[in-house]
């Protein structure tokens, strides 16, 4: 198999998605690979690398997408991509199909066969090519939700590790999974005072165990969310529904009920926000100031540090792109019920049922 990866144009974007390694590793497998020139400078990669690992290397992206069999993103197809998605391309990239009906109809239109990072689902629930990213998104949190707390960025002028004889800040994290256990952890690190909500008490006996202490757990539900939410001086958005749109748990009444110059990050924003306040921001364009609440919702969180995101995004990656490419997009969808949940769009149909559901679109089996 013919395997694509080209630059990615999403604004501030610098990942790329595959490493030298791993290009390396579908030619031990017998495949090639087509890069294109420059796709790997934003993560410390150069041309003379993926050189070295046996990749071909062009300069236009149109010909990494035209001769490709499956292409490996990082992110969504921008629309000036759409241009380049044709019948039977197997695409294999994050693609957050929920909030984005545009991009699902185009993927349909064209008959493309397109897996999802966010959507490949083990036995028991895990999301293994979403955690890498997660990890790395909760631990930035923590690191953007200070930048913002600055009254320079319009926020309360809070330090969330406090000072001798004053109080650290009230960091809130909604959601306790990868994401949100992530942040607790650098939360906790440096000092805050830290809450942490889930539904699931089996997961909040789990994270009171994993924490230490450091971290106090609570039982989700309208009431205790509105209490946290209402005293933070930083609040995580760390939602996710696989496949799904993340519910909207912080309405505009809320936050505009914070205190003033509070904020908050919301890593929940490729599925669409757990705040009705939050919209998309770029890492040009950061943050925005709503009800007197700073808001930081980049989509590409894990771009701020592209090098280990990358390695991170590869090592997680690889071996389902292998199994792809060794088997065949069908046979390893059957042989790998993991990768069967990936499948987003199939033969001009949405074929994953939570992806579906979202979009208000009838869901079609490809078995």
């Amino acid at each position: 198999m013919l395997i694509g990866v080209p630059t990615e144009i999403k604004a501030d974007e610098r990942r790329v998605s595959l490493s030298p390694a791993g290009a390396a590793a579908f030619r031990t497998h017998g495949h090639r690979v087509l890069v294109q020139s420059g796709a790997g400078v934003g993560s410390g990669f150069t041309d003379r690398e993926y050189r070295g690992a046996g990749a071909l290397i062009v300069r236009a992206p149109g010909e990494v997408w035209g001769r490709a069999d499956m292409v490996l993103k990082v992110k969504e197809p921008q629309r000036t991509e759409f241009r380049y998605l044709q019948p039977g391309k197997i695409l294999f990239t994050y693609l957050h199909l929920a909030p984005d009906k545009r991009l699902a109809h185009e993927l349909v239109k064209q008959h493309v066969s397109a897996l999802g990072y966010e959507t490949i689902q083990l036995e028991d629930g895990s999301l293994p090519l979403l955690a890498p990213m997660s990890e790395v998104a909760g631990r930035l949190a923590i690191q953007a939700g200070s930048w913002c707390l600055q009254s320079r960025s319009g926020g309360r002028g809070v330090l969330l590790s406090g000072a001798p004889g004053v109080r650290p800040g009230k960091v809130v994290v909604v959601g306790g999974g990868i994401a949100g256990l992530n942040a607790c952890r650098v939360a906790a690190g440096i000092g805050a005072e830290v809450t942490i909500l889930d539904v699931n008490p089996s997961r909040l006996r789990y994270l009171s165990d994993l924490l230490g202490g450091h971290a106090t757990t609570v039982m989700s539900n309208r009431a205790t969310l509105e209490e946290e939410v209402r005293q933070a001086d930083l609040v995580i958005g760390a939602v996710l529904v696989a496949g799904a749109r993340t519910p909207r748990l912080l309405s505009a009444a809320l936050v505009a009920r914070m205190k003033p110059g509070a904020a908050i990050v919301d890593l929940s924003i490729d599925q669409g926000g757990v705040s009705e306040t939050s919209r998309p921001t770029t890492h040009g364009r950061p943050t925005f100031v709503r009800s007197g609440v700073v808001h930081y919702c980049v989509t590409n969180m894990p771009a701020m540090v592209p090098h280990t995101s990358t390695s991170a995004l590869t090592n997680a990656t690889l071996s389902y792109a292998l199994e792809v490419a060794d088997r065949g997009l069908l046979e390893a969808c059957r042989a790998n019920r993991a990768i069967g949940w990936g499948l987003n769009t199939y033969d001009g149909h949405v074929v994953h049922p939570a992806v579906a559901q979202a979009l208000r679109m009838k869901v079609h089996s490809p078995w």
